[in-house]
Formats: C-alpha cells, structure tokens, sequence
C-alpha cells in the first residue's frame, strides 16, 4: 500500500511539471513569433506546421510504444529528443529555419503527453486510482507556469526556451520513476491500428471532438495575439492563462462521478456548446481585462474535451492498441484540428481580422452541438430499434 502511494505521488509531480512545459511553449510561442515581425498568416503557418508532423509523428510512436517491451522507454527517447530540438529554437529568427525546428520538436514532443496518458491510465486502472487528481496536478502546474512564464517573457521573451529545456528537463527525471508499463503487441502478433475505426461511437467522438477542437485550435494560436492587440501585457496574458488553468479544477475534482452520471457524450456536447458561448463573448469584449473571468470558462470545454476522451479509450479500447487509440485522439482532436484552427484562421484573420473569426468559431461550434445531437439521438434509437429486434428473435 506504502509503495502504491508513493507511485501515486509521483504521477503527480509527473503531470504537474509536464504541463509547466505544455504553458510555456503553447502559450508564448505565438507571442514570441509576433515580437519578431511575422505576420497572422505566417505565424498560422508555422504553428499549424506542428501538428501537420504530428499526423505522421503521432500514430508512428503509438505503434511504437504498443510494440515494444515497455512504453516508459519510449517515452523517455522522447524527452530527451524534445529537450535537445529546444535548445535550437533561439539560435535563429529565419522562417525556414524555425520550420526545420519546430519540425524536429514536434516529431517527439507531441507525443509526450498521449503516451504518459496511457502509462498512467493503464496503471491506476490495475491499481482502482483516480485519475483526477492527478491530472489537477497539472492543471495547476500549467497555472502557476503562466504566470511565471509570463514575467520571464515580458522582460526577455527568449527565456521562454532556457525556462522550457530547464522544465522538460525535470520532467524526464521524474518519468524515470514512474511504473513499467509493457506493449501489450510486445512478442506477440500485431493488431493493426485500422481496428479503432471500426468502433462507430470511437469514429463519431472523434469527429465531434475534432470539430470543436478546431475552435479551440484557433484560439490557442490568436488569443494572445489579440489579448495584445486590445492592450494586455505578456505579465497579464499569463495570468488569463492562469485563471483559465485553475477554472479546470472543480471538474477534475468530480470528473469521475460527472462522467458516470452523464456519460462521455453529453459530456462532449455540453462543453461544445460552452465553446460557443465563450466565442461569441471574446468576440464582444473589447477590454483585455474584462477576458480575465471569462477564462473561468475554460474549465468546462477543453479539460471535460481532454478527460472524457482519455477516459473513453481507456475503458473501450482494446488493450494491444490503448497508446495507439489515445494517440489517434490526440493526432485528430490536437493535431489535425489544431491545424484547421491555425492555419485556416490565420488566413481568413488576415481578411476578416481575429475579432470576427471568434464570432464566425462561436457560429461553428453551436451549429456543431445542433448536428450531433441529432446524430447521437438516431444511433441511440437505432441501437434501442435493433436490441428490440434481437431480442423477439430469441423466442
């Protein structure tokens, strides 16, 4: 029980140090990017390029990690990648230099996050442990690291690399005390990842989380542009950062219970829906101090988007393809979307301006909540239609 515990514990500095890193780097980038003189469209560019390499990047160390004798060995090759391409982000401002770099980082770091999911998902659930705390922890780790982020970048903006190397660096030392956990493929006959998409419900969720990712794709890449543009510091933008980080951690405190009682598509509805609300509100807001209670919304759409996903595969999804599953959701919902988001934004801002792109997101995401709703209510109907027939079959 003892040894349990402490296993426990360290998952915890685990999350809380790896999303530090997670607020530094997808927080400040943009800003950094926009301090050196790039345009909308070319910082839409270079930040969609990120998860266009983890279309590749994503399922090829999902596989990896389901084939190979234990998935913290992988997961350590990627820290150690990812630590070493960081360190090249500041050595020059040229665009096709820093496409070769974010390239290279991508390639391992956005993997991270998937597979420390899945080590820690398959071990509480031989060990009957609760996955929210530990994901609070980091949440509130990405929350005290914007504001810390946030008071190195507005007095020197490229301390935000030396800071993340430094942050990554602890976490790779905190993953080394984490449990072995095996790929389940390891010795054993390979099961093709073409399996997941023939789980409707998996198929739909995706596409669902996918579409309001994009929207959030979208904001992640803009909003501190446009905090800016309204007249909020880099000191300030941490601080909304960090608000919109603690906002997450009345759900993950009841995430288990909330899932159970609603299940994982209302779920995803419901934060769809909050998706567009919160658009629709930025798109009004003409004060950057005025956005800072509105990140309190940001604690019922992206960690409930997070959480019921990671949860869903974990307890659907075969175990000889968990890393892949969760990898896939993670290419789909953080790779793909974030680079419709992106890059799809970051053109049409330079038309319409990022004020009324908020509005046109805010349209997108409720018209989204309208479709699948309907979608869920047919195959639940259909699913009640063909349990009936089956069952007057019997007799």
């Amino acid at each position: 029980m003892e040894e349990s515990k402490k296993i426990y514990c360290f998952f915890i500095i685990f999350y809380a140090i790896l999303f530090m890193s997670n607020a530094i780097y997808g927080t400040f980038l943009p800003v950094y990017l926009d301090y050196i003189g790039y345009s909308k469209s070319s910082i839409g560019v270079l930040m969609s390029l990120g998860p266009f390499i983890a279309i590749i990047a994503q399922p090829f160390w999902g596989i990896v990690s389901d084939r190979s004798k234990s998935k913290n060995q992988v997961l350590k090759l990627l820290f150690m990648a990812s630590i070493l391409s960081m360190i090249l982000y500041p050595l020059s401002s040229n665009f096709y230099y820093l496409l070769f770099v974010i390239a290279i980082f991508t390639f391992f770091q956005t993997s991270i996050a998937p597979i420390s999911d899945t080590i820690t998902l398959e071990y509480l659930s031989a060990t009957r442990q609760k996955f929210g705390p530990i994901r609070m922890a980091g949440t509130i780790g990405f929350a005290i690291m914007s504001i810390i982020a946030g008071f190195f970048a507005q007095r020197y903006i490229k301390s935000i690399f030396i800071l993340n190397v430094l942050i990554m660096g602890l976490a790779f030392l905190t993953a080394l005390k984490l449990p072995i956990i095996q790929g389940h493929q390891f010795g054993k006959q390979h099961v093709s990842i073409i399996k997941l998409f023939s789980d409707k419900n998996l198929v739909t969720l995706m596409v669902l989380n996918f579409l309001v990712q994009a929207t959030l794709g979208f904001y992640y890449t803009y909003f501190p542009i446009y905090f800016k543009q309204l007249g909020g510091s880099s000191s300030l933008l941490g601080w909304a950062y960090f608000i919109s980080a603690i906002s997450e951690i009345p759900f993950l405190l009841y995430a288990d219970k909330i899932l159970q009682k609603v299940g994982t598509i209302k779920a995803l509805l419901f934060s769809t829906f909050i998706a567009s609300v919160r658009w629709f509100l930025i798109f009004i807001i003409t004060n950057a101090y005025m956005f800072l209670p509105l990140q309190l919304l940001h604690g019922l759409i992206f960690i409930v988007l997070y959480y019921s996903m990671a949860i869903y595969i974990n307890q659907e999804v075969p175990k000889e393809l968990k890393t892949s599953g969760q990898t896939i959701n993670n290419l789909i919902g953080m790779g793909i979307a974030r680079i419709t988001g992106s890059l799809v934004g970051g053109f049409l801002s330079d038309t319409y301006g990022i004020k009324d792109m908020f509005l046109y997101n805010s349209i997108l995401a409720f018209i989204t909540v309208l479709i699948f709703a309907c979608v869920f209510c047919a195959m639940k109907r259909r699913s009640s239609f063909e349990n009936t027939h089956n069952n007057q079959g019997k007799f």
